[in-house]
């Protein structure tokens, strides 16, 4: 493996993304994501990329606001959209992640969505690397990642 302050994005994202019309509502977005069996969805507006909806999504705001389900997908998703360049480090996507307290982020080249980088990504990174690189991005990388979700902070 090469070395992990080297790895980019593009060689860990998911690169199958899902993307929802702007137009679709919080019921059909949410059956779009369960079918195929994805935990969230790029939101696109004439053939841009202007948001993401996570299952997070769907607890915190449609629930916790009892919008109903016919309401647009566009009431839950989270804009404008945080995202990051392909040729950019694992760490730097770390960083961001850590920095906005997201654990998915969109992954663009030339403004079109080109994959998706997750915690988990990362977190599967660390199984195959050397002893060394996974001590360097733990340190430097997935702890700050996890340190906002961790029971004992």
């Amino acid at each position: 493996m090469e070395n992990a302050k080297t790895i980019t994005i593009a060689d860990v994202m998911t690169k199958s993304v899902i993307s929802a019309d702007a137009s679709m509502t919080i019921n059909e977005t949410a059956k779009m994501m369960e079918d195929a069996k994805v935990g969230a969805v790029i939101i696109m507006e004439n053939n841009t990329p202007i948001g993401i909806v996570t299952d997070r999504d769907f607890a915190v705001k449609a629930a916790a606001h009892a919008y109903e389900i016919s309401s647009p997908i566009k009431r839950i998703m989270s804009s404008p959209l945080l995202s990051i360049n392909s040729d950019e480090s694992v760490r730097n996507a770390a960083d961001l992640m850590h920095e906005r307290g997201v654990r998915k982020l969109p992954v663009l080249s030339d403004d079109k969505v080109v994959g998706m980088i997750t915690a988990t990504d990362i977190v599967n990174l660390l199984a195959v690397c050397v002893e060394e690189d996974m001590r360097n991005m733990y340190f430097h990388s997935v702890a700050k990642i996890f340190t906002n979700y961790s029971p004992y902070n």
